[in-house]
C-alpha cells in the first residue's frame, strides 16, 4: 500500500483500471499470437509469454495456493491477485506481437 500513499481515490482507480486493461489485452492477444506462431506468420515466438500464460493457469487449476480455496473470500482474492499479476507479465512479453500486430493491419488496409 505505500505505492498508494497520498493518491487519490481517482488516482488509484485509474491505476487498478490501468492494471485491468492490460489484463484484458494479455487475454484477447494470447490466443491470436498462438495461431499467428503455429502458421509462421509471426517468427520471434514469445516463449516468455508462453511460459507466464502457462503459469498462470496452472496456479488457476492447482490445488496449491498461497491461500486455500475453502476459505471464502480470501482463497478466491489470492487467485485473482496472483493471476492477475502474472497475466500483466503475459501483457509487457507480448508488446512486441502487439506492434508487429498493428504493423500487419495497417498494410492490410
Amino acid at each position: 500500500m505505500a505505492r498508494f500513499k497520498g493518491l487519490s481515490l481517482f488516482q488509484r482507480l485509474r491505476h487498478r483500471s490501468r492494471v485491468l486493461g492490460r489484463m484484458r489485452r494479455a487475454l484477447t492477444l494470447f490466443a491470436p499470437m498462438l495461431v499467428d506462431v503455429v502458421r509462421g506468420r509471426y517468427r520471434p515466438v514469445p516463449w516468455s509469454a508462453m511460459g507466464w500464460m502457462l503459469l498462470a493457469l496452472a496456479y488457476l487449476v492447482s490445488p496449491l495456493d498461497l491461500i486455500p480455496d475453502f476459505v471464502m473470500l480470501l482463497g478466491l482474492a489470492d487467485d485473482v491477485v496472483v493471476v492477475g499479476w502474472l497475466l500483466t507479465k503475459v501483457d509487457r512479453a507480448l508488446e512486441e506481437y502487439r506492434f508487429w500486430r498493428e504493423g500487419e493491419n495497417v498494410e492490410r488496409v
